[in-house]
Parts: structure tokens; sequence; C-alpha cells
């Protein structure tokens, strides 16, 4: 472990000076999801690409209906239906005047015509009353034809949905650097693209270490404890936007910590562990990595060709922060994957994460913004916070961001979990503060 004293803003820096974009490939709609764009997205096709209508009514001229009322209804002609899927009047004919055509939600407005009226503005075709719902067509294909009378006039357009009206040929749907939700999802199976060139969803292994860990619904027995690091971890690298696989907990023996994260260099673009980082006899990532190559400085010169050894290894250090002193950061494997060891207790391993891992994973999706968004709020408690000097403190706190306030949740203990469940965001106290009293405008990093 190194000598020297690293602020948390010369680690992150480290690591994100090391950490590049992954490379670009094509996939498909449902598994670009997730994923952020490397090209902009251009329509080709007309969104809607045909006027169709908005409502499940009667396509008719405006002339035809003008004036019409419930007393002295328009009494138009109905020459058949138009369906979603059609593509217009049965052969092709237009709507002459004094026609109408039933016509359903989607389906293309027919040749002639100029506006929708809703069926509830007419009498369905049954001679009656005003109608609430068209009948089925398997169930009365009469309506198809026969007269309409209609209760109410319309202006030219009213109730169609324009060709174009959503999106044109030639317009940008989506730009580079966006990420491929649901909604996006969506517009490029409306427009058309069945694949798009995306930068991939990053796969991130995390495991901790630790021969006192047991798996959850295990029976404890003496000296055990639950593993929740990994579940905690997996589910913020997800969370972050990668693919996550989670490995049992590790013995603290070197050698199979090392042929552990060997085996999963093969489906990891980034490799998390938790445990083991510190000065005690049984911490074993040091013990397992240090050996593993070179210290991340030295992987540019190897990548260069001044050696056939591959370039490699971590360098563990101290940070001027707490929780979460102790870090390593650096490479391993043929690849040179990048891997970050995290401290063993709780939300040391959660803070660390927040700072250092999910920045990483963010720049190998290849966003522009990698980090949590950050605000000013004032702190809301009896008593004053102590920090200590000389170290930049993470606390746990709720945000209210009606108040502009942040209220601290539980104490500043490594190990205090609960607590952090019920945190939304991190209290941050600079290094050169050693209290912070009721009051005091602070930065507050948001989880959530």
């Amino acid at each position: 472990m190194s000598s020297t004293i690293w602020s948390v803003d010369e680690h992150l820096e480290d690591i994100l000076a090391a950490v590049r974009p992954l490379e670009p490939i094509e996939l498909q709609l449902p598994d670009a999801q997730g994923c952020v764009l490397v090209e902009d997205v251009v329509v080709e096709v007309a969104l809607p690409p045909f006027d169709n209508s908005s409502m499940d009514g009667y396509a008719v001229r405006v002339s035809d209906v003008e004036g019409a009322g419930e007393e002295f209804p328009a009494v138009l002609t109905v020459v058949g239906d138009v369906a979603a899927g059609d593509g217009g009047l049965a052969d092709g004919r237009s709507l002459a005047p004094g026609e109408a055509a039933r016509i359903m939600t989607g389906a293309p407005l027919p040749e002639g015509a100029e506006a929708v009226v809703p069926v509830e503005w007419t009498d369905g075709g049954t001679g009656g009353g005003p109608a609430t719902a068209m009948r089925a067509h398997s169930e009365a294909p009469e309506g198809a034809s026969g007269e309409v009378r209609v209760h109410r006039p319309v202006k030219a357009g009213a109730h169609v949905r324009t060709r174009g009206s959503d999106v044109r040929p030639g317009d940008l749907a989506l730009r580079a650097g966006s990420v491929v939700g649901p909604a996006q999802i969506g517009l490029l199976a409306a427009i058309g693209r069945a694949a798009v060139k995306v930068r991939p969803r990053p796969r991130v292994v995390v495991l901790s270490t630790g021969s006192e860990l047991a798996q959850p619904g295990e029976e404890l027995t003496g000296g055990r404890i639950y593993d929740s690091n990994s579940f905690a971890l997996t589910a913020a690298a997800r969370d972050a936007g990668a693919i996550a696989y989670r490995v049992p907990a590790v013995a603290d023996d070197a050698e199979t910590l090392r042929a552990t994260i060997e085996d999963q260099l093969i489906r990891a673009d980034i490799v998390v562990t938790t445990g083991g980082v510190s000065v005690g006899a049984y911490d074993v990532v040091k013990e397992a990595l240090s050996s593993l190559g070179h210290a991340p400085g030295d992987a540019a010169e190897d990548a260069e060709g001044d050696t056939d050894e591959p370039a490699g290894g971590v360098d563990f250090r101290k940070l001027a922060m707490q929780p979460g002193k102790p870090q390593g950061f650096g490479s391993i494997g043929p690849d040179h994957t990048p891997l970050l060891a995290l401290p063993g207790n709780p939300v040391s391993s959660y803070v660390s994460f927040e700072l250092f891992v999910r920045p990483a994973i963010r720049t190998l999706m290849g966003l522009d913004d990698v980090h949590r968004p950050k605000v000013r709020a004032t702190l809301a408690m009896d008593e004053a916070l102590s920090s200590p000097s000389g170290r930049r403190q993470f606390l746990r706190g709720r945000y209210d961001a009606e108040a502009g306030t942040v209220t601290p949740v539980g104490g500043s203990g490594s190990h205090l979990i609960a607590a952090l469940a019920q945190a939304d965001a991190l209290i941050v106290l600079p290094e050169d503060t050693t209290s912070a009293e009721p009051g005091t405008e602070t930065e507050v990093i948001l989880l959530r």
C-alpha cells in the first residue's frame, strides 16, 4: 500500500483517466435498452406515415355537416368501413358529397374526407338518439352501409392525425449520447429502425471477500455474518446501467481469490471487490492482487510494447476520506480489465461505489455526465456535526428539496447499514471542516 495520502479527487481522476468507453456495436432494439447511442438517428419515414383517424367515428366532408344539430341532423349515406390496416375505402374510391365512411382509430382517412365525426356525435346508424359506441362489424355488418345522422358540425382536420405531425423525414429523432430507454425504443420502432449502433452496457463482476461471510438464507454459526456487500453493490451496478454478476463470497485465501478473479475476467469489463484492503493479517485482496503485475502507472508503458509481460496490477492507497480510507485501483489480465478494490465495511463500500465505481461504469457506457447530481443544502439537526481534520467526510442524510435542507441519518460508523437504507443523499463535509453547526450550508450528493 502506498504511503502517500491521496485526495478523493486525485483518486477519482486517476480512475477516470484509465477507463475508456467500450467499443460501439450494433444491437437489435430489445438488446439496446439501457445502452448509449453513438450516432444521431435521422427519421426516414414520416410519423404517422399517412393521415389517420384519432377517433372511432365517421369520415366526412366538412360542407356536408355544416350547421348540423340534434334537431336537424345531417343525414349522410354510409359507403363502407375503413379499419386500421386498410388502405382506404374498397376499390380505392373517394368519398363523394353526401357520403360518409365508418372509420376506426388509426385507420387511414379515405380520399375526399376532410374530418372525422366521433361516433358519440351521431346516431351510429341506428336511426335513434346519440350513440355511445359502434357495434362490432362481425355482429352488425350492416353498420357499414345505410345512413348515419350527424348531430354536430366539424372543422377541417378535426380528429385527424396528419401525416408527419409527429416527425418528418430528415428530422433528428435521437441524438448521439442518448440513453436508449423504453420511450426511445418505441420511437425507433415507430420510424422503422430494427437496430442501432450503441456502446454496450458494461459487464461488472462483484465479489466479496472474507471467511466470515455467509450467504443470506444460511444458518449463522459463531463469528459469521451475512454477506450484504456483494448484493448491495451488484444492485448498485445495475442501477448505474451495467449488467452485473455477483460472485459468492470468497474465503480469506489469496490463491483462491486470485483464481476466482481470473476465472471471472472472461465476462468482465470491470471487476469490483469488497473487503481485504486494509492492514490486517488476513486482508488477502492486497496479497492476491499486488503480485499480478505492475502498478497502474506502468500499464501504458507496457501497452506501447516495451515488454512482453501483460500490463496490470493494483495499487493500494490511503485516501483522505471517511468512510473509505483504504482503496485499491488498477488493471488485471490480458485485456487490462479495470479493478476497483473497496473496503469491507458496508457503508464504506457503498460510499466508495458511489464516488468511484459508478462514475467508472458511466464512463464505460460513454455518457458525458458520469456523476450523481449535487446540490447545496442547509443542515437540519439539533447538534453540530464533527468531522476529522484533513479528511472529506461523507455522512448519510435525507434531503428535503422543497425546504432546501438535509438531515443526517444515523451516525458516522461505517458498519451502520440500517441508516444507509433510510438515506437518499450523502452530506459532504470538506477536509478543512471539523465541526458543522445546524444551519450550515453544505454540498449534498443526491443518491435517488
